[in-house]
């Protein structure tokens, strides 16, 4: 009875999430996922330069400008974005912090599409547990929203070259901003992703050594199939399916797609947590259960979390009391 009640409370929480979403046209924009690419036409040459991407080892770093310039005024930080689109506001990276009572560990916390507030209460538990507690606006968010946009259409669509190009923008925008904590003398840096900012975290955690823990809550290996199936991304799905088939969305953001870094995830120094729940819509079990084999696969040793709710519902005590305390045991400072 209970758990009838709470699949109908996230499907409700869905539907108040489609109210503005609106069908917008595919489109494949090459050259904003890889710049210098001439604008080769077709899905066959974007697929064959989204492959060399996932073995370039380059694709997610940071420009690694010297002369990165980071104003803080309060709890609040903002730096130029390491990629330059055609929204000013998306340019200019916000994050918000949470400090702690000590100075040596970090958490960068990256939030869920179209999130409409930042997530206090959980850079508060953090807070008094130590940890000092950094939240990124991911691209198309909060204060980088483009002017006008009911919803962050821009980080997640079926334009398949913005989408990556976002998702890029995000990994290195985060990787900018641990160089710049790592500046300020934090020793230990952490990285938390919720949902489609576990995307953004596990990219992260793969690229950058300089992350020694991950958690990633509500999470899949293959943005393809989560986009192709989930509840929340049904109007972008109505705009793929009659463009393009699966297998070749799949290839087009195979740079996105978790599986593809697990060798790089399963390095030594780093410490996985996953959080998913059992009954959600969004970001289906299967495709969860993909990328822990894959993790495996790849000789990871990830601590898995599952909880009996849906992707929303995850917000609701008890579920999120027991996946925070699971993350403050993965980040529990030492003596």
């Amino acid at each position: 009875m209970y758990h009838s009640w709470l699949d109908r409370w996230d499907e409700r929480r869905a539907e108040r999430g489609d109210e503005v979403k609106k069908p917008t046209d595919f489109a494949l924009e090459t050259e904003l996922a890889f710049p210098g690419s001439g604008r080769p036409a077709g899905i066959e040459a974007f697929c064959k330069l989204a492959e060399q991407a996932v073995e370039d080892p380059t694709y997610f770093d940071d420009p690694g400008n010297n002369d990165l310039v980071v104003e803080r005024e309060g709890e609040w930080v903002k730096f130029p974005s390491g990629i330059s689109t055609d929204v000013a506001e998306n340019n200019l990276v916000w994050a918000k912090v949470t400090e702690s009572r000590l100075f040596d560990k970090a958490l960068v916390v990256f939030h869920h599409w179209n999130a409409s507030a930042r997530y206090q209460q959980i850079a508060n538990f953090f807070s008094r547990r130590g940890i000092t507690v950094v939240e990124m606006a991911l691209p198309y968010h909060f204060e980088r929203s483009r002017s006008g946009a009911e919803y962050a259409d821009y980080m997640l669509s079926p334009n398949l070259g913005r989408t990556v190009q976002s998702f890029r923008q995000a990994v290195r925008d985060g990787r900018m901003l641990i160089r710049w904590l790592k500046g300020q003398g934090y020793k230990e840096i952490s990285v938390l992703g919720m949902s489609l900012g576990s995307w953004v975290a596990g990219l992260i955690a793969a690229h950058d050594k300089t992350v020694s823990k991950a958690a990633l809550f509500l999470t899949a290996g293959s943005l393809a199939d989560m986009v192709w199936t989930g509840r929340a991304t049904r109007t972008i799905c109505e705009s793929l399916q009659p463009a393009i088939e699966l297998g070749d969305l799949r290839r087009a953001w195979g740079p996105l797609n978790l599986v593809n870094h697990a060798h790089h995830l399963a390095r030594d120094n780093l410490e996985l947590k996953v959080v998913l729940a059992k009954r959600d819509k969004v970001v289906l079990p299967e495709l969860s259960e993909r990328l822990i084999q894959g993790l495996k696969d790849a000789g990871a040793e990830p601590s898995i979390l599952k909880l009996n709710c849906g992707h929303y519902s995850l917000s609701m005590p008890p579920y999120i009391v027991s996946a925070g305390q699971s993350v403050a045991r993965l980040l529990k400072p030492g003596p």
